[in-house]
């Protein structure tokens, strides 16, 4: 389903990206990934509930992208590398036995909880407690769950694995799925390359379309035959679109002012479309969608009233979608 009037309350990236992710231009605020395994929980307690594969080169506005804010830092983004190596420090030193690490950490949780009752109020100490435990386990479970060996060359070809320009796009894409086979709540991937064509449009958006085509077709095709669609919703946008008069003579601008988006699978009505930009592409005049909006949909498609996801911090209570949002019913299956 096609969103064609998304609008964005800046033209800045890393506001706007803020924006997008967190549903606030500044920082600081919890990520859409965080309120949603905060609502769900996990449904697999040996991998992360919410897992990010950003770029190497790494994203406008940095891990703020990703975090908890003021919930509880359990609930941030657990970041994935890519190449072979997605998750650091995963294997066990060879010299250390399973009984040696397990009495290792014993220790150490008993050192943290005897800190954490003198200090009740170091919310960030439980989370780190927690986040040992849970790489404890992830050295079982995750070790297999990032092994794209076990996918056959058959399935590494659907997502373009092995060739230019699709591979890094199409391991991370893979890695979502069999992220979420396992339980894996939330997943954010970020193509390598920047959209950001304020010279050289044509050729930047060529490239970019390369990295990425082959593998978001791959995954929507390898999670339909996996019965998984139905229930995975699959968004692919951006924190603004390109104005539709030149820079430079053959670049854009942002324009936050009327862009697309489009969602599939996970209750999503295929073959639709929401809006209309003006003549020439610049403004949403029928049917605008903001970023609340946007939020507002994931939330209802996830099972979650976004009026009712609420955190009260300072005195208040706060929710992805803030004081706005409104569920886009038209795309709904």
């Amino acid at each position: 389903a096609l969103i064609k009037t998304c609008t964005a309350g800046s033209n800045s990236h890393a506001p706007a990206m803020y924006q997008m992710n967190t549903g606030y231009t500044r920082p600081g605020f919890p990520s859409a990934g965080s309120w949603a395994t905060y609502g769900l929980g996990s449904a697999n307690q040996n991998l992360p509930a919410f897992v990010v594969m950003p770029k190497e080169s790494g994203i406008k506005g940095g891990a703020l992208n990703w975090g908890a804010g003021f919930l509880p830092g359990r609930f941030q983004g657990t970041l994935f590398r890519s190449g072979p190596s997605p998750i650091l420090n995963l294997a066990r030193h060879r010299e250390l036995t399973d009984a040696q690490q397990r009495s290792q950490l014993d220790l150490l949780y008993d050192l943290n909880q005897s800190h954490l009752q003198r200090h009740p109020a170091e919310e960030e100490l439980e989370a780190r407690i927690e986040s040992f435990e849970l790489a404890y386990r992830m050295q079982f479970e995750a070790t297999e769950a990032v092994d794209l060996s076990q996918e056959t060359a058959a399935t590494h070809a659907l997502y373009g694995i092995g060739e230019e320009p699709s591979d890094d796009f199409g391991t991370k894409c893979l890695m979502a799925r069999r992220m979420v086979e396992r339980g894996v709540r939330f997943v954010q991937c970020y193509s390598k390359e920047q959209w950001d064509a304020h010279a050289n449009l044509k050729a930047n958006h060529v490239e970019c379309c390369g990295l990425v085509d082959k593998p978001i077709a791959g995954l929507l095709r390898d999670l339909k035959q996996r019965s998984l669609l139905d229930t995975t919703l699959v968004i692919w946008g951006g924190e603004f679109g390109r104005l539709p008069h030149s820079q430079k003579g053959t670049g854009r601008d942002h324009n936050p002012y009327g862009f697309l988006m489009w969602m599939a699978g996970g209750g999503i009505k295929g073959g639709t479309h929401h809006g209309e930009t003006d003549e020439i592409g610049l403004d949403a005049i029928e049917n605008p969608v903001d970023v609340p909006d946007i939020h507002a949909t994931l939330l209802h498609l996830l099972g979650i009233d976004h009026k009712r996801l609420t955190y009260r911090h300072q005195g208040r209570d706060f929710r992805l979608t803030d004081v706005h949002g409104r569920v886009i019913t038209s795309i709904l299956a």
